[in-house]
């Protein structure tokens, strides 16, 4: 690779995805740390930061690229198309080049439309000046005074006779951020919806303030504004961390987004023992780690809990009972058809299926789900930890606990399916 190739390369990486991806994530960040200065575009960068993020990156570049020709290393990337192009003669290259890609497609596009508008005489002359220009872009050596020539009379050409099919520059801009807008909402409604952790019910899984990815496509994509689900994918299994609408919203209030973990599916009989879920009469398997310092606040480590290794269907992961938490036995609970019971991990510190509905239970109906945990994206020392898979703490906590959750996980158990539901007591 050429010495040339390389700086284009790290010239419009650095300007054209890297600053934009930081700016679009600092904006994000100073947003949500600004809660009451921003109004109602404050709230929805924090309610909505994954579309705001791609909204942002693109105005970035566009500001960007639009001062292209004055950014660092500009002068070592070929800016223009062309070597050996006098600086102060990119930017006008460039314009020529877009002209007549602009007015090609044009021409291709709307050619009925121009040979009912424009008499074959003008036609020609349009032809005949835009290769000219094309000519003198390819001309060897390059002809400077014939270039502007040839690009002053194609743009008035093009000006007057193409001007009913045209897209001024303004619309051109407010069509490629419509674009990303709609990208990013489709993005949202359909694939991958960011969210953000806000208690330490999920603890050690996912930690306060964690950002995470959501996969909405796994369980069947929803139609936009409605419940309707295309490609039905469901139920979601045993051990799935899902986000869901919380299901016991009183009327006239605004739904708010959960996050727990599945624990029984339609048709089982569940029951909850000091926070260690029991299925079908069945109790999941688990393992104990030791003791695990935390908080379920925005701050330094104050409190510890016991924390286990849960073995459920596929999936192992973490789990942690207060040391001040709930004592005894909860359920049963039968699981209704179209639903799925769910748990935090902070077993003792939950507002999950065991509280709905003044505390007799319920599940979270299919309708609501809105999809599957992935991966956690900020903050930077958590990027890419997995949300399922292979169970693992902050590398901030002790290094003994790490081995432990490693020994626990070379003892997983033989059996991790509880048995089918239990059958219904006889009538009398």
């Amino acid at each position: 690779m050429s010495k040339q190739v390389f700086i284009r390369y790290v010239f419009w990486t650095l300007w054209f995805l890297v600053i934009p991806a930081l700016a679009a994530v600092g904006i994000v960040r100073w947003c949500e740390g600004s809660p009451d200065s921003l109004g109602e575009i404050g709230n929805w960068v924090r309610d909505q930061n994954l579309p705001a993020g791609i909204v942002l990156f693109t105005l970035v570049e566009m500001t960007l690229y639009y001062f292209r020709h004055h950014l660092p290393l500009a002068a070592h990337s070929n800016l223009g198309g062309r070597a050996g192009l006098p600086p102060d003669m990119r930017r006008d290259y460039e314009a020529a080049s877009h002209l007549l890609e602009e007015a090609s497609r044009i021409i291709e596009r709307r050619g009925k439309a121009i040979e009912r508008e424009l008499p074959r005489e003008t036609r020609d002359k349009l032809k005949r000046t835009l290769e000219t220009l094309q000519a003198s872009l390819v001309g060897e050596p390059f002809d400077a005074q014939g270039f502007r020539s040839a690009r002053e009379r194609a743009n008035l050409q093009v000006d007057q006779y193409l001007a009913p099919w045209r897209k001024s520059e303004a619309r051109e801009y407010l069509e490629s951020i419509g674009v990303a807008i709609l990208i990013a909402l489709a993005l949202r409604a359909v694939v991958v919806e960011a969210f953000k952790i806000p208690s330490g019910s999920m603890l050690p899984t996912l930690q306060i303030d964690d950002h995470i990815f959501v996969n909405k496509f796994v369980y069947g994509p929803t139609v936009p504004f409605t419940r309707t689900r295309l490609f039905a994918n469901l139920p979601p299994e045993r051990g799935d961390v899902m986000v869901f609408e919380f299901p016991d919203t009183a009327p006239g209030e605004e739904a708010q987004d959960f996050i727990k973990r599945v624990i029984a599916i339609e048709g089982d009989t569940l029951e909850v023992d000091n926070g260690h879920p029991i299925i079908n009469g069945w109790q999941v398997p688990s393992c104990p780690v030791g003791k695990y310092p935390y908080s379920d606040r925005d701050g330094p480590s104050s409190e510890f809990g016991d924390l286990f290794v849960e073995f459920l269907g596929d999936e192992s992961y973490l789990t942690v009972y207060e040391e001040s938490g709930f004592s005894g036995r909860q359920g049963p609970y039968k699981v209704k058809k179209g639903e799925a019971w769910v748990l935090g991990d902070n077993r003792h510190n939950s507002h999950d299926s065991r509280a709905w509905f003044n505390r007799e239970g319920g599940g979270v109906p299919y309708a609501l789900i809105q999809g599957r945990a992935m991966s956690v994206w900020f903050p930077w020392n958590r990027i890419l930890t997995p949300v399922m898979g292979h169970p693992q703490i902050p590398k901030s906590k002790p290094a003994a606990l790490t081995a432990a959750i490693e020994k626990c996980l070379q003892q997983r158990p033989a059996v991790t399916e509880p048995p089918g539901p239990l059958p219904s007591p006889a009538r009398r």
